[in-house]
């Protein structure tokens, strides 16, 4: 509570079921809202990292049924929680979460103020055509108790604009924020945990490392990666790439490296919780996207100063500029991704400019506090400054 006595009372509602981005932005935003101002309440499913986090930062985290596809004793529990805990704004993020906030708010409308995080459109979503029908129904049954919709990207904004005909003053873009402080690229921790992961995997200090990181599904394009590797690796014979991340496509994508016969030069790492120490390993990131909504594994690379390679997709535009702070190159396309390998490669002198640009990008339009200044200034505007005075 504030010096005034005045406070907004605010839940977060996502599934929680695995630590995602939505979960770290919505961490992001808990942790920088000033806790004297903004009484913080957050619903999810009572497992996994993220309410681990949560519940060792000692905030109210209240437990929801996220798991079932269909659960609509979930309204039930929210609406109470909304009523009992005087919620002033729910804030949500993924289809379920945003249906469920959606309609046990309705009822206190206008008291109640709805806002809803988009990263990615139903349409984009890794789920099949029924799956996926049934979500964008409910979505759009629910869409018009939302009072304002936050999106991650200036494309997922004209999307929303076009495709889902809202109000152009309903949808407010704010970038993704990244932890600028945690993220270093140079200095004697960052090349101790080089060194560590580099002696986990048995690469050398001077080996080229190419990383790449995400789930093993069709929108990451990992297959056009391993395509391109021949290439790379008739250039500079030593290079190994790691692959990090799991997913359905796993199997596939290493039996197609088997094929290939470069099975001495790519490594599956599977899952990994530690994305900055293998960062600090890797000497170019490659994201070989098909698509994307805005992902924060570049940020985190252009964070570290790290020379990007990406396609040249809807969200990592917005983020990359060719030739400035990375190379950009048309998706499905594995030897234009091998050509812009080996040019950063070769151009050491330009793979530190490109590095450098990146991080001061980030510096300037990725940081944390200006991602938690315009999410506040939203919730303001909803409430217009009428605070709720605690008894």
């Amino acid at each position: 509570m504030n010096s005034t006595g005045q406070y907004i009372s605010i839940l977060f509602v996502i599934d929680g079921l695995e630590f995602g981005g939505g979960e770290r932005t919505f961490l992001q935003l808990i942790q920088g809202l000033s806790h004297e101002q903004y009484d913080i309440h957050v619903a999810t499913i009572l497992e996994g990292d993220f309410f681990k986090v949560l519940t060792g930062m000692g905030i109210d985290v209240v437990p929801l049924d996220l798991k079932n596809r269909i659960n609509f004793n979930n309204i039930k529990r929210l609406s109470k929680i909304i009523r009992e805990r005087e919620i002033n704004i729910v804030h949500s993020q993924g289809a379920r979460a945003d249906f469920y906030a959606r309609i046990a708010a309705r009822r206190l409308k206008p008291k109640v103020k709805v806002v809803n995080t988009v990263a990615m459109p139903v349409k984009g979503y890794d789920v099949g055509i029924l799956r996926k029908g049934f979500y964008r129904f409910f979505d759009w049954l629910s869409e018009r108790y939302v009072d304002r919709f936050i999106v991650v990207s200036e494309v997922l904004r004209e999307t929303l604009l076009s495709s889902y005909r809202m109000q152009p003053d309903k949808v407010i873009k704010i970038y993704n924020g990244i932890e600028l402080n945690e993220y270093r690229s140079n200095g004697k921790e960052v090349r101790s945990q080089k060194s560590e992961v580099r002696r986990e995997f048995g690469l050398a200090k001077n080996v080229p490392v190419i990383g790449a990181i995400g789930r093993m599904v069709w929108q990451k394009g990992f297959e056009y990666l391993i395509e391109c590797v021949p290439e790379i690796v008739r250039m500079y014979p030593d290079t190994k790439i790691l692959i990090v991340g799991d997913g359905p496509l796993g199997e596939r994508l290493e039996a197609l490296n088997k094929e290939l016969r470069v099975r001495d030069k790519v490594i599956f790492t599977g899952f990994r919780s530690d994305i900055k120490e293998i960062l600090s390993a890797i000497d170019i990131l490659v994201v070989p996207s098909l698509l994307e909504g805005f992902p924060m594994v570049t940020l985190e690379a252009m964070a570290m100063a790290k020379p990007i390679v990406a396609t040249r997709i809807d969200g990592i535009t917005e983020q990359i500029t060719d030739g400035i702070n990375g190379i950009l190159v048309l998706p499905k396309d594995p030897s234009a991704l091998a050509k812009a390998v080996i040019r950063v490669l070769n151009d050491k002198e330009t793979a530190r400019s490109m590095g450098l640009a990146a991080r001061k990008k980030v510096e300037q339009e990725f940081s944390i506090e200006k991602m938690v200044a315009e999410t506040e200034k939203v919730y303001l505007s909803l409430l217009k400054g009428k605070l709720v005075i605690r008894s």
